[in-house]
């Protein structure tokens, strides 16, 4: 008989025991599923509905439009317009469909390429390689215009899209690239008045954010926001278009001509310190900055150089007001001069002459000026030349700019001492050269220098800039008596005839130094004019600086043709007429001079003191030819009117030509005889035409023909002594002496 079964043990293996326990298993699963959906659905809804948004929406920054950069009449000297980059989805551009032959079929990537490339002007092998792979974001092309996206939107290319963006034109192109500056690839200032107004330019970006599909598409949703970007402020300049392009035309021409390093000038209005016009060159394109070379700061603000002989004009406004001498005061001139241990001369060797003070300043003799110069002391001295502007900045804060360099008179060497007198062993811009005839011209009040006019406020308008403070430096006589003397520069005996305009009385000077090169050494010349134009009622400042130029190199030959061109354009263009009044008359060159060293430092010995009195203003013709109610006439007035214009010969003078009038060449021009153009109405960048007027180079309708280089002699502003400048011997490097505060050396 069979045993019942024994009852299976209840263990873990039981299969009761399993299904409960995986029924227990799956159920805790469940609830986890349970928990999570509760948690994202109750819990964490919100924030799970905002991060899935947030994956669909795309942000894009509107680049802001920088400002307008104008010229005073009103002419775009630069000015922003809206983009467009064109982008592209590499995986969706292979679905694109058109029709062909009137079916509609799947061209992909190589019919993307054959219908944009004629369109965006680029190859179709070009952009075949650039659409074809798996990239969800690649360029196509940027900075296209807005008539050219729209011609690619209208094709309906799955996978192309467009970004907003800026670019940076400037109409002028090379006209004044260096003074206004340009702007890099990313939108940002490079230089110039673009670094220096950036924040007045630039503006505030905004931003568009909109849903997105995966294909990229935008989903027309309520949830679409954009911030419109703020426009950048416009500045106007004080700089005249006009203007501007004619003076960087005759630089450029005389550049080329005398095969220069390069050459600056600058126009300056007398009364407010404008800035009409700041052209350097070589320059470059502003549009094309890829391609530009070389320095593309201004050099005016930039290039700090020895002034030579235009600085003279300092030491003689210093020696008049300081009542040390007069334009009469006779001055020995012997062949060479010991001072500090040194042997200084002038340009070329001349035996003993006399000349009055405003003979040497006319001649431009070195060991004239030093004389003279020597009996203002030394901090005296320097002060006036602080006061002039030299040493510091111009306050226009421009990039780049550098404030030239002037040691303290307590560290001057022994012959720094002398130099200085003459423009050597110290350093200035081309603006500060021109800030120190400014003030001559401005009867001694120095107006520190403006590029800017006008800024435009948040109401839309433009507020003029604030005026700078005139600065007295010399008194108004001393001024006007100094003026008087640099007219004879220009004359038939100065170092100047080639600057001479016809109907105008003219006051200026010339300059030729020495140049420190690259390796800091004297290496070439400086030539320099500068002047300033009617004399006696004085509108404009022109600075002609050339470095190193090679076919011709004094200051009076080089510079001057440039100065009468461009101030010739300046006054017709401003409608200046000639004053027609009278021009002075000094005596230049004193009647018995020494005839040997020994009888020259006799006269030495003997020579009068000065008058310690303000100097007064030199007799017009008309006023000498009065006789003094109170004083009875001098030497000088009871010589005879000369009867005709006389060099100023290193030889004994005739005692009727002793006295020299400064005078256009012909008396009878009038006011009629010059012609004057009405002024013009303002016109844009797109409908004013060049050239207009004058071209450099060229006889025009205006008058304005460039002078040739002069054969004529050297005048004595080139002469350096055979001693140290700033401590070194000629020859020795010089860099310590002349080096900028960035540290590079002067070039």
């Amino acid at each position: 008989m069979r045993e019942p079964p024994r009852p299976y043990p209840r263990g873990i293996g039981h299969p009761e025991r399993r299904a409960r326990s995986l029924l227990l298993v799956g159920l805790f699963v469940l609830s986890l599923f349970g928990a999570q959906l509760i948690r994202l659905q109750v819990l964490d809804a919100p924030a799970t509905a905002v991060a899935a948004l947030r994956g669909r929406l795309s942000t894009v920054v509107v680049p802001a439009l920088r400002g307008n950069i104008t010229a005073s009449d009103g002419v775009l000297l630069a000015s922003s317009t809206e983009r467009r980059n064109v982008t592209a989805d590499q995986s969706a551009v292979t679905t694109y469909k058109k029709r062909v032959n009137g079916v509609r079929r799947t061209v992909g990537v190589a019919g993307v390429a054959a219908d944009l490339a004629p369109i965006l002007g680029m190859p179709e092998a070009t952009l075949n390689k650039t659409l074809t792979g798996n990239r969800r974001f690649v360029y196509v092309a940027k900075s296209i215009s807005l008539s050219s996206w729209r011609k690619v939107a209208s094709l309906g290319v799955p996978g192309i899209y467009s970004e907003v963006t800026t670019a940076r034109s400037y109409p002028t192109a090379a006209t004044a690239a260096s003074l206004v500056g340009w702007v890099r690839d990313d939108g940002s200032a490079g230089g110039g008045l673009e670094l220096l107004l950036d924040k007045q330019l630039q503006g505030k970006p905004g931003e568009s954010t909109s849903e997105q599909s995966r294909d990229g598409h935008a989903i027309p949703t309520d949830r679409q926001q954009s911030t419109p970007a703020t426009p950048g402020l416009d500045v106007q300049l004080t700089i005249n278009s006009d203007l501007q392009w004619f003076a960087q035309s005759a630089i450029a021409q005389k550049v080329e001509e005398t095969r220069a390093l390069s050459g600056t000038v600058v126009v300056m209005d007398v009364k407010t310190g404008a800035l009409a016009a700041v052209a350097s060159y070589p320059t470059f394109d502003p549009n094309n900055i890829g391609a530009a070379a070389g320095n593309l700061n201004s050099r005016a603000f930039g290039e700090a150089f020895e002034p030579g002989s235009i600085a003279k004009v300092m030491t003689a406004a210093a020696a008049l007001q300081e009542g040390v001498a007069t334009p009469t005061t006779p001055v020995v001139i012997p062949n060479r001069l010991s001072r500090a241990g040194q042997s200084f001369r002038d340009s070329h060797d001349h035996a003993v002459e006399k000349l009055t003070f405003a003979g040497v300043i006319a001649q431009s003799s070195n060991i004239g000026t030093m004389k003279v110069g020597e009996k203002v002391p030394a901090a005296t001295l320097e002060k006036y030349f602080r006061d002039f502007g030299v040493g510091a900045p111009t306050g226009i804060h421009f990039p780049g700019e550098t404030p030239g360099i002037f040691a303290k008179s307590g560290d001057w060497s022994g012959s720094q001492r002398y130099t200085v007198m003459y423009g050597q062993g110290l350093a200035v811009n081309a603006i500060q050269a021109a800030g120190v005839f400014q003030t001559i011209a401005n009867g001694g009040r120095r107006v520190p220098p403006t590029l800017v006019a006008a800024t435009e406020n948040a109401r839309g308008t433009m507020t003029p800039a604030p005026a700078t403070k005139a600065v007295r430096v010399i008194t108004k006589p001393v001024a006007t008596t100094l003026s008087q003397m640099l007219e004879f520069v220009v004359g038939d005996g100065g170092t100047a005839k080639q600057a001479e305009i016809a109907g105008y009385r003219v006051a200026g000077k010339t300059g030729t130094a020495d140049r420190v090169g690259a390796n800091g050494r004297y290496s070439g010349k400086t030539a320099s004019f500068i002047g300033f134009a009617p004399a006696d009622k004085p509108k404009f400042v022109v600075a002609v600086i050339l470095q190193n130029p090679i076919v011709g190199y004094f200051g009076g030959s080089t510079a001057g043709p440039v100065f009468k061109d461009v101030m010739t354009y300046a006054l017709q263009e401003f409608g200046i007429p000639p004053t027609g009044t009278p021009p002075p008359v000094m005596k230049l060159k004193l009647d018995e001079a020494p005839t040997s060293v020994n009888e020259a430092e006799s006269a030495l010995t003997s020579e009068p003191a000065a008058k310690k009195a303000e100097p007064q203003p030199v007799p017009t013709r008309s006023e000498a030819a009065k006789p003094s109610r109170s004083h009875p006439r001098s030497p000088v007035e009871q010589q005879p009117p000369p009867l005709q214009r006389s060099a100023l010969l290193r030889q004994s003078a005739l005692p009727q030509q002793s006295v020299t009038q400064r005078s256009v060449t012909q008396q009878s021009v009038t006011q009629e005889s010059v012609p004057l153009q009405p002024p013009r109405q303002r016109q844009s960048a797109n409908s004013r035409s060049r050239p207009r007027g004058v071209t450099p180079g060229s006889t025009s309708s205006r008058g304005v023909t460039p002078g040739p280089v002069s054969s004529r002699g050297p005048g004595r502003d080139t002469v350096k002594p055979r001693g140290p400048i700033f401590g070194h011997a000629p020859g020795q490097d010089v860099r310590a002496g002349l080096v900028r505060q960035s540290g590079s050396t002067l070039q």
